[in-house]
């Protein structure tokens, strides 16, 4: 099977799930007609939080699934959904898709690779073992 969870994970269906709900996030953010204004209006405010939360995504999904192939497979498929949303955008009279927004996108899920490559990939793990601590 492509996705084995890490074996030292306990609670792989909360994680995984929580994963998911973070992916009805992204899709819901970037297919909304009306999309969140935080006021703080900064250059290129929209471009980091592509960024951020597609980071996230293959942050969150690299802890879980930790083997090269496996996150290869997840940066494809998340750069494909970031690819899709923009895409979608452009039917929504309100929004507007932009280039820039795809490679805010593709750096997002870059730096999450590259970070769930390093110690970082297993801070869901450090998560169960400082937290919640159970016997066995």
């Amino acid at each position: 099977m492509y996705f084995n969870v890490h074996p030292d994970i306990r609670f792989k269906a909360l994680w995984f799930f929580t994963g998911v709900a973070l992916i009805a996030l992204v899709i819901y953010l970037s297919l909304t007609s009306s999309p969140i204004d935080t006021g703080l209006n900064f250059p290129y405010e929209d471009k980091l939080y592509h960024a951020l939360a597609y980071l996230a995504l293959m942050g969150w999904f690299g802890q879980i699934y930790h083997t090269v192939r496996q996150r290869n497979i997840l940066a494809i498929a998340f750069i494909t959904l970031g690819l899709s949303m923009e895409y979608m955008q452009s039917f929504d009279p309100n929004r507007m898709a932009e280039f820039a927004d795809m490679i805010a996108n593709f750096a997002g899920v870059l730096i999450g690779y590259m970070l769930t490559a390093t110690g970082l990939k297993n801070t869901l793990l450090f998560i169960e073992q400082r937290f919640f601590r159970l016997p066995g």
